[in-house]
């Protein structure tokens, strides 16, 4: 069974999707763009944008009763390798102790012109 997760804390989707999902032990959270909930602004500085994509991450997280600490992997999209520097000084500042797995990958463009994009898998076990 699988169980649709929705928090009004973060971003509402942007298309035909959840922003994440139950299912068994795993929550699959979609991929998060740097958009600010509570005023819709789309933060552009990476730094900000990394803040901002990892709190809705945990906002989502939260409707669970879970912590960034379940979260097993990341999938981090960078619109350009020149802010990867910026971006993993402010994402260790969020897992600071035994991190996830994470892959970053290089991509041309993202949704909404966002410079930055992360999804993530939590263990709920």
């Amino acid at each position: 069974m699988k169980k649709i997760i929705s928090t009004d804390k973060a971003p509402k989707a942007i298309g035909p999707y959840s922003q994440a999902v139950l299912a068994g032990d795993f929550v699959f959270i979609s991929g998060q763009i740097p958009i600010d909930p509570t005023s819709g602004e789309m933060k552009s500085d990476i730094r900000d944008a990394t803040f901002q994509i990892l709190k809705n991450i945990e906002a989502i997280l939260v409707e669970l009763a879970l912590t960034m600490d379940s979260i097993v992997k990341t999938t981090v999209f960078l619109t350009n390798m020149e802010d990867f520097k910026e971006f993993n000084e402010a994402y260790e500042s969020f897992f600071k102790k035994d991190p996830p797995a994470r892959s970053t990958i290089a991509v041309k463009e993202l949704p909404r012109g966002a410079r930055i994009e992360i999804e993530a898998i939590a263990f709920k076990g």
